[in-house]
Parts: structure tokens; sequence; C-alpha cells
């Protein structure tokens, strides 16, 4: 079941599904009435920003009869903004879209069917596997993934070496060699007087459970032929990542949560007060221009040595509104933004690897040490990744948020461990659909 802050969006995001029936006439209004205007939205931090404004200016040279109407905001705003938009029939032309409501915007029937737009928006040459996350249940393609993202570790190369701490192979390594070497690092840190961990945070993440579930052969929203996660595995999860905390690996889980509200740049890790972080793979750009530390990326640790399961993520989408008059400037922009080779050079990786092999050519020659370190990564991971994953079903929206509260009942001591995975397994079960 969805969280009372979550359903709230989404019933005034989206209104009941009647409404928004493909050709229902009690759709919100149409919000931009110059067909040559796009409103464009997106979220993200400081550089995100930049590289943006700079692959819009690329694409007002080249398009100078059509306007671009920049919008952004970071991600918690950026929800609850666009449930407003949608909502008052204000929505932006051409919008990012997350994995985690793509299928709850799009099948209430909020986002165009891209492929109507085959005239301007060409995505033939995005790999088939990654275009098709954008895809709901009955086959329509309402996002175009701007990129692939891979959950994995990122490495602060600075803290490893100072702290002389002997660090295992992320070929082979598994969660325990990652407690113990957060140990040893926080250690270190504490003798030389240094506010330093060796993991920033664990255990209150959906996306880290949905992880450890793959790596038991289980997912936590599986397809018709897939085990749903179990209750040993919730448990075992949980079990672990309060070990972090008593073995000291990983601050307390109130420092946690306090740093998780810090945000990206102003947290452990993003300041170099961590050793290791777990983020999606592009981001490690992010913490590396705000900490100006050496930084790079491992795979993974498995529960069974050599088997970490990781998977190719849509890192974000771009969708265009089903009420625009702008749809197909917003398309034509669109595929600009994912297909030009200058906007590709403007934007580089940071929202993810492009999804275009082609266009990965086109642009490595212009990515500088941290960003051919994500390019590489995303290509060498293609030999080993499991498959994607089902897009979060609308039923399942309000998992992060419940997971985050049950966990942290189970972390504060509010519950016990059985009782806790129990309500985590019951809160999953009620979400699948």
């Amino acid at each position: 079941m969805l969280t009372r802050r979550q359903t709230l969006l989404l019933m005034t995001a989206l209104g009941p599904a009647s409404a928004l029936s493909a050709c229902g006439p009690n759709l919100p209004s149409r919000s931009n009435s110059d067909p040559n205007t796009v409103r464009t939205y997106w979220w993200g931090g400081d550089l995100r920003h930049e590289l943006t404004q700079k692959a819009l200016g690329l694409f007002k040279d080249a398009h100078g009869d059509v306007t671009v109407t920049p919008e952004y905001s970071e991600w918690t705003g950026y929800w609850d903004k666009l449930a407003t938009q949608t909502s008052g029939g204000s929505m932006p032309d051409l919008l990012q879209m997350d994995e985690k409501y793509i299928d709850s915007y799009g099948t209430r029937g909020a986002l165009l069917d891209l492929e109507t737009l085959g005239d301007v928006l060409d995505l033939s040459g995005m790999e088939k596997s990654l275009l098709d996350t954008g895809r709901l249940e009955n086959g329509t393609l309402v996002g175009a993934p701007l990129g692939t993202g891979i959950l994995s570790v990122g490495v602060n190369t600075d803290i490893l070496e100072a702290s002389g701490v002997d660090a295992p192979e992320d070929t082979s390594w598994t969660w325990d060699d990652l407690m113990q070497t957060s140990v040893q690092i926080s250690e270190w840190a504490a003798d030389e007087g240094k506010d330093i961990v060796g993991l920033d945070g664990f255990g209150q993440g959906g996306d880290q459970l949905a992880a450890w579930a793959r790596q038991s052969g289980e997912q936590v929203f599986p397809r018709s032929d897939e085990t749903l996660v179990s209750l040993d595995t919730i448990a075992s999860f949980l079990d672990y990542s309060k070990k972090l905390v008593d073995a000291r690996a990983v601050p307390s889980v109130s420092a946690q949560i306090e740093d998780t509200a810090a945000g990206v740049e102003q947290g452990l890790f993003g300041t170099g007060r961590s050793a290791f972080h777990l983020q999606f793979h592009t981001q490690i750009q992010t913490f590396q221009t705000s900490s100006k530390a050496h930084m790079t990326l491992w795979r993974l640790p498995a529960l069974t040595s050599g088997s970490p399961r990781m998977v190719n993520k849509a890192s974000m989408y771009w969708s265009i509104s089903s009420r625009s008059r702008s749809a197909q400037n917003a398309g034509l922009l669109m595929d600009f933004l994912l297909t030009d080779p200058g906007a590709a050079k403007a934007l580089k990786i940071e929202r993810g690897v492009t999804g275009f092999p082609d266009v990965q050519d086109e642009i490595e020659p212009d990515l500088d040490e941290i960003e051919t370190i994500c390019l590489d990564f995303a290509r060498d991971m293609q030999k080993e990744v499991a498959p994607t994953p089902r897009v979060t079903p609308t039923s399942g929206v309000g998992f992060s948020d419940d997971f985050t509260r049950l966990s942290q009942a189970y972390y504060f001591g509010n519950q016990s461990l059985d009782d806790a995975a129990q309500a985590i397994l019951s809160s999953v079960q009620g979400m699948q659909s």
C-alpha cells in the first residue's frame, strides 16, 4: 500500500483513472497555448543545471523558432510541484520522469505515447533492452531513458590510500568484506582524530533491499516467472544492516538520517568524510566535484562471492505530457537532447551513460577522467548484469517510504527483527499487482 503522502500526491496529480483515460473529457486542460513554446522541467543539482542549460542553448541556436522555458528543482520539491501542476492542468511539456513514478503517471494517461512522434523523435538507435524499460505493461512507450544507472559502490581512493587498509578486490568481495573493511577505516580515522567513516550508511533504502533480494534469487516486484522476496531474506538484510551500526562500520541510524537530509553534496561522501557510498554509478561525478577527492567505482559486494547480480536501471526518462499543445516541438527537443552530438557532449553522462552506442563513441574523447570511469564501468558491466527488473508498478510507488519507516522501527528498537521483517513483507505483498 502507498504511504499517506504518496497516496495524496498521486490522487492530486492524476485524479481518478477514468478521468485520465486517453480520450476522457475530464482531463485537465492543456497547459500551454503556444505550440512553439516548450516548458521543460527537471530535477538535479548544480552540475546538472549547468550542463542542461548549455545543451538548451545549443538547441536554441539550431531551432530558433522554438522557445524553451526551463524549470528545475531538487528531488523532493520536484514531485510535489509536478503533482500540483498536473492537477491544475499546467503539467510541463517535456519533463524528467523516474522509474518509481512512470507507471503511475503513464497508466493514468498523463504521459504521451512517444511512438506517435516518429517524424521528430527517432529512438531506433537506442539499445532495445534499455528503451523497453520506458514501456507500460500494455507496450505503450511513455518514457525515453536518458541513460543507464547501475547501483554500485563509490570509492574515495584518497581515504582508502591514507588509511593503509588492504581492501579486497571488488570482483570477489562480499558484504562481510565490506563490513570488515569499513570497520578498519572507521577505526583508523578514530585513532587519527579524523571525522571519517568507512561506509556512510546502509539499510534504509529500498534499492538496497532489492539488490540483496536479487542476490538471493528473489525480487521485490517479481514478474510472473520470478520469486517474491522472502521473510528470511528481509530479516537477513535488516540483521546485516544493524550489525554494520553495532560494529561502527557506519554511523548511528540517527546520524545516517541526518546525512541523507543534508543532501548529495553536503553529506559525508560528498564532503570527503566516508570511504564508501552506494549510489547509481554516474552520481560519482557530482560526489567528486563536491568533495575534490579522487574517486572510482566498484561492483556491489555479493552474498556469494563473484555474484553481485547488478542490473541496468534507466537512470531517468524524458516524458511528454499527453495534454501538451507543444508535443511535436517537445519531441524535437527530446530527440536533440538524446541524439545530437553537440548536446551529448554538453550533457556528457551526468544523467547516466547514454543508451545510444553511436553517441557513446561520439562523446568519449571529450570525457574527463571520472566521466571515462563511469562510461567504462557501464560498458564493462554489460558482460555481467542480470536481467533488468520490472518497473515499479503503480501499487508500489510508496515502497521506498514504507520500507524506510518500517526498517527504522527495528533499528531504533521499537520492533523485534521478526516483527519488522514480517511488517515489511506484508507491505510488499500488499503492493503486488
